[in-house]
């Protein structure tokens, strides 16, 4: 694998980044991109193979699915199923942005996140060079950019540092976010449910989705489930939070709505 390295804050190699980086991800090879919160390492999320890849170069198993990243709203009905009108309004409020919303994924879609047990997490980010990304290559798993167990890396360079030649295209877009402030997880929200559950507080409050759906439980409260007759309950394609050690992971949970194994900032 010959890695190459984009400073996409320069135009001309903005250009020729993007289109090296959607190379990539037609080969199933992995990529480096920056995100609104820090940096993602991608994959065709319709390949399986490209997914193990990225799982394998993250050092985490099937257990540890990665979330979706898309370019639009409109993507979400392609994607996921049983859409409550909740998790519309949420999505029209606060995407693109820090906000990822864990849907029953179409059942008809051939893809393999890993252990999902039938969801999966979308976001659409709020940074112009990853819309950019998947506007070429169409929606992308993505967990981040680093070694699991290690910081998240907010520079391609930091990385390249972790990730190496397991890399084909690193494309970089300056500090995510800003040099000297802390990452900020996006907000998670259930859409599983009878009722949206909020399973993790990141940048997005519980009180300001209240503002949006006044019925959104908070994640001390018990969920109410429910699952079509094709699908059975599910276990989530988690989002990207700030690394934290095997043993502060948060444990018990086996369904949808609980926040389980997840791994980095996004």
């Amino acid at each position: 694998m010959s890695t190459t390295s984009y400073n996409c804050t320069n135009e001309a190699q903005r250009v020729e980044g993007l289109a090296e980086a959607k190379k990539a991800i037609d080969a199933k090879q992995l990529i480096v991109m920056p995100t609104d919160t820090v940096y993602g390492i991608a994959a065709d999320a319709f390949s399986p193979r490209a997914v193990a890849t990225l799982l394998a170069a993250k050092g985490r198993g099937r257990n540890m699915p990665p979330p979706v990243l898309i370019p639009r709203i409109g993507t979400m009905e392609g994607l996921a199923t049983d859409i409550p009108d909740d998790a519309r309004k949420l999505a029209e409020k606060y995407w693109p942005g820090p906000l990822t919303i864990i849907f029953h994924s179409q059942p008809s879609l051939t893809w393999d996140l890993g252990e999902t047990q039938g969801t999966v997490g979308l976001r659409v980010p709020d940074d112009q060079l990853a819309l950019d990304l998947l506007t070429l290559t169409g929606p992308l798993a993505v967990s981040s950019a680093n070694r699991t167990g290690q910081p998240a890396a907010q520079t391609a360079s930091g990385a390249r540092e972790q990730l190496a030649e397991s890399v084909e295209v690193y494309l970089e877009g300056g500090f995510r976010p800003l040099e000297g402030t802390e990452p900020e997880p996006s907000t998670i929200v259930d859409a599983t449910g009878l009722r949206l559950r909020v399973v993790r507080e990141g940048a997005i409050s519980l009180a300001d989705i209240q503002r949006i759906v006044p019925s959104a439980l908070g994640a001390d409260m018990e969920p109410e489930m429910w699952s079509p007759p094709s699908l059975a309950k599910a276990e989530p394609a988690l989002d990207l939070v700030k690394e934290e050690p095997a043993a502060e992971e948060p444990a018990g949970a086996e369904t949808a709505v609980d926040l389980v194994k997840h791994d980095a900032t996004e």
